[in-house]
């Protein structure tokens, strides 16, 4: 189950329903907002290809 921290929320409430569930889905822990940055270059990463 992923988290985010109270502190992260209002930024990651930001983004797009569609990109929220696929950073949930990763089950990942996101206390910072180096986190959120780690999973969506991530994201972007596996996109390219």
């Amino acid at each position: 189950m992923s988290y985010v921290s109270p502190e992260l929320r209002p930024k990651f409430e930001t983004l797009s329903i569609e990109l929220k569930d696929m950073i949930l889905e990763r089950n990942v822990e996101l206390n910072t907002i180096h986190d959120l940055i780690r999973v969506l270059e991530e994201i972007v990463a596996e996109s390219e290809g």
